[in-house]
């Protein structure tokens, strides 16, 4: 049969293709099976920041409700203590033994470039970034029709203007990057900020004035992307600044009748409420567009809390040992939460997940499986979000900071070090989730285990060769 489609009558050629562009539109609607995606992220808050984590100080209303009414993960853990390595373990799904991002600066090759301190200080460090050939989540979902979106923070493209977010996989990109050190200046009233590769002004901040916190810029990104988005299925990737320091806000009255904290703790608290806040108001504005029920919200921070937060007064890190820049506890477990009406049960799983974890169970949420990349790091969680079991305990969780720190969890057990040179510690984190009694002498023969099985996870990296190491490109 050879164009019988020719024979049609020109009205009926009008509604056959008719047909076939519903059914296509159809086809690329979210819906609660496969629904849009917002992944919120916060910026060195700690795992006890949360009313619904056991706060007893900050409020977060909000971010309480989701984990009232969703999924809270108890034992997550971010993909390392730190901004840059732990993104990239997130966007890329591979651990920092093997990812290309393994700290903020490296000890060889990427690029040099000038570091600005919140406080002002100034010095030459070198930082590598994401290549064109390293797979992000968004690359993966968009082969499957979602549109992109990242808002704010980045942290992947080290001194290359070229690794901006929207050259690795991101269809949109609103906020600032390393490698224009001004775009995020001040810190939280930014005069400057990117649209894609267009730098533009926030005119309403200019001459350091202080009108629009970034949070509430971030958010007004994030519902303009909802907006215009709202017919088809997307990815939104909201890396809100707070509550990294300075601890720069203006508005601090949730915390003004806490007479006895320094300005310090009010506005670390105070960027904590105005983040749960804007994230308030994002849901309603998914409620208002009907798109609540077909959205799935994740939410998690970057690390622990870090040495400038009060970390004692507030209890941050929960009584976890350490904090931001360590692999204790502190530095590296996080708050999860997972919500989506009618289709992420309430409940309270104690499963280790981590952050490489995330994109192959985004993959398998969104049918983009066969984009993954080669060697990722992760495992498919999805079915706990929606009340299934998967076992998750008995594999091997890996962290380093390459030459420095390392760490690794398998079940009950963690063995790691913070200090180079220094002996691997051991610990029993069902029985002493604070990690105060070393059993590395009790259990020499697993800690010889743990030692060969975390030689085994890293992949020497040309950014962070040690002594004697032959490398070849991460992939």
């Amino acid at each position: 049969m050879k164009n019988n489609y020719l024979k049609l009558p020109v009205l009926a050629i009008g509604t056959l293709a008719l047909a076939v562009n519903e059914a296509e539109a159809k086809k690329n609607k979210p819906t609660p099976e496969r629904p849009n995606i917002i992944f919120i992220l916060a910026d060195d808050m700690g795992y006890g920041d949360l009313s619904c984590y056991g706060s007893k100080f900050v409020k977060t209303p909000n971010i309480d409700q989701l984990a009232a009414t969703g999924t809270r993960f108890d034992q997550c853990y971010a993909g390392s203590g730190i901004s840059s390595p732990s993104r990239c373990a997130l966007m890329t799904g591979m651990h920092s033994g093997k990812g290309r991002i393994r700290d903020n600066m490296c000890t060889a090759n990427g690029i040099t470039g000038l570091k600005i301190t919140p406080q002002g200080d100034t010095t030459i460090v070198r930082r590598t970034n994401l290549m064109p050939e390293d797979t992000t989540i968004a690359t993966v979902v968009g082969t499957a029709g979602y549109r992109t979106c990242l808002v704010n923070k980045w942290h992947l493209d080290g001194y290359d203007p070229g690794a901006a977010p929207n050259h690795r996989g991101f269809d949109e990109f609103y906020g600032w990057l390393i490698s224009t050190v001004y775009s995020n200046d001040p810190y939280y009233y930014p005069y400057w900020r990117f649209h894609g590769d267009s730098l533009i002004n926030i005119t309403a901040n200019e001459h350091d004035q202080h009108v629009i916190h970034n949070t509430d810029l971030s958010t007004d990104d994030a519902i303009k992307f909802i907006k215009r988005n709202r017919k088809n299925p997307f990815f939104l990737y909201l890396a809100y600044d707070a509550p990294h320091e300075p601890y720069n806000i203006d508005d601090t009255s949730w915390y003004d009748d806490q007479t006895q904290w320094d300005s310090n703790t009010k506005r670390y608290a105070a960027l904590i409420t105005h983040m749960d806040k804007a994230i308030g108001r994002l849901l309603k504005e998914l409620d208002r567009l009907h798109l609540r029920k077909n959205t799935l919200i994740i939410f998690a921070s970057d690390n622990g809390a870090a040495v400038q937060a009060p970390l004692e007064l507030l209890n941050c890190n929960a009584g976890f040992r350490g904090r931001k820049g360590q692999l204790y506890e502190g530095g590296i477990r996080v708050p999860l939460i997972v919500n989506q009406p009618g289709r992420v049960p309430v409940q309270r799983l104690q499963n280790t997940v981590y952050f490489p974890d995330f994109m192959p169970t985004l993959a398998a949420l969104t049918g983009s499986e066969k984009a993954l990349p080669q060697g990722y790091s992760g495992m498919n969680i999805l079915p706990l979000f929606y009340g299934q079991k998967v076992e998750t305990n008995d594999r091997l969780l890996y962290w380093e900071f390459t030459g420095k720190q390392r760490a690794a969890r398998k079940g009950k057990w963690k063995c790691v070090t913070i200090k180079k040179g220094a002996p691997l510690e051991l610990y029993n984190l069902e029985e002493d989730p604070s990690e105060q009694h070393n059993l590395a002498d009790q259990y020499p023969e697993l800690v010889k285990e743990f030692d060969e099985a975390m030689k085994a996870a890293h992949v020497p990296s040309p950014c962070w060769p040690l002594p004697g190491e032959e490398f070849s490109e991460v992939k």
